[in-house]
């Protein structure tokens, strides 16, 4: 595989004469000033788009807007700390962008291990093998891509990479009305709302959503639906319980504390279920929730979708356990409008 990033963003910056100025609040931030720190590395201060700047302060620094920064700090290295798909904050991004040295730096959302040069030397053997089961040129360019982009933190990278959901669905998924869906990870029912778009019906649906707020946002979107069945659950390998943190967001997840939610394998629910596609997007408990799914996957070999960013070994493990399971999968990589790299997900039918 061919790879264009040799020095990773964090020795980058160590080298850096410019100001460094973070982009945003929460946790990326968090994790990027930590990192930072961890490194030996200071940071000059904390911006915000001007709606969230209110006088406040993130860790010591004063949130200013990009103006004030652009005022005090004059050519500075920007960090973007923050997530988006909206067009308009990209484009703002990408504005930024072009007046300022910046870079969206790749931290996990769950687990410790940064995807830098240490961390890809000990696995470019698994990054090969993985890179080497992808199933079309797209599915190539975005994992290289993807790979330089976690090494380098230049967003460029991921616009070169980007392709449409449409795309996905119409192209590679090409789902059709009489489909048998498990949504694991159901959220509110977003992703109920696009096979509906782009199949114009189903089967059956089963939908799973262990967060409180989005379970009931959930029940009530599936009142207006027929054959939907709906659990507060979570998907895991084994039956069981696990402690859940409820933030009524996407960012819901599993931890060491929290309300106690059931959870249990889609082997065990869905058995003798015709399931002909599968959702993932259990924030970064993807790999045992295919596990939990060993049975349906040999015998029914569903279509799938797994989200593949939660943590930084997801991009070459969850293509290798699959081919574990079902090595006649034809293997595709997308990822969409995004930054960082959020919405990069593995596609097997």
């Amino acid at each position: 595989m061919e790879r264009r990033e040799n020095i990773s963003l964090w020795e980058a910056l160590k080298n850096n004469d410019k100001p460094i100025v973070l982009y945003g609040m929460g946790d990326g931030a968090d994790k990027i000033l930590n990192e930072l720190g961890r490194r030996g590395i200071c940071a000059a201060g904390v911006f915000a788009s001007d709606e969230f700047c209110r006088g406040q302060s993130f860790r010591g620094f004063p949130v200013i807007s990009y103006a004030q920064a652009k005022e005090r700090f004059g050519d500075m290295t920007v960090l973007v700390a923050f997530g988006t798909h909206l067009p308009e904050v990209m484009e703002r991004i990408k504005r930024i962008g072009y007046e300022q040295e910046l870079y969206v730096p790749d931290v996990p959302v769950y687990g410790e291990e940064l995807f830098d040069m240490d961390y890809l030397k000990k696995h470019e053997t698994e990054l090969g093998q993985a890179y080497s089961l992808l199933a079309d040129e797209a599915s190539r360019q975005a994992f290289r891509d993807i790979v330089d982009y976690k090494i380098s933190g230049k967003p460029e990278y991921l616009y070169s990479c980007e392709s449409s959901i449409e795309e996905a669905y119409e192209r590679v998924l090409c789902l059709g009305r009489r489909e048998c869906y498990v949504d694991a990870g159901a959220y509110t029912g977003d992703t109920i709302r696009e096979l509906i778009r782009y199949t114009g019906g189903y089967e059956k649906i089963f939908a799973f959503e262990p967060d409180e707020k989005n379970y009931r946002k959930l029940k009530r979107f599936a009142e207006s639906l027929s054959n939907i069945e709906c659990f507060r659950a979570a998907i895991y390998s084994q039956k069981g319980e696990l402690c859940f943190r409820q933030r009524g967001g996407r960012n819901s997840a599993a931890g060491q504390s929290g309300v106690r939610i059931p959870a249990d394998t889609l082997d065990r629910l869905l058995t003798g279920e015709p399931i002909t596609y599968i959702k993932y997007d259990v924030e970064g408990m993807e790999q045992e929730a295919v596990r939990g799914t060993e049975n349906v996957i040999r015998e029914r070999k569903p279509k799938l979708l797994v989200s593949a960013y939660h943590r930084s070994e997801d991009i070459f493990r969850i293509p290798l356990l699959l081919w574990e399971i079902r090595p006649d999968y034809r293997v595709y990589l997308r990822h969409h409008p995004c930054l960082p790299a959020w919405d990069m997900n593995y596609y097997f039918v």
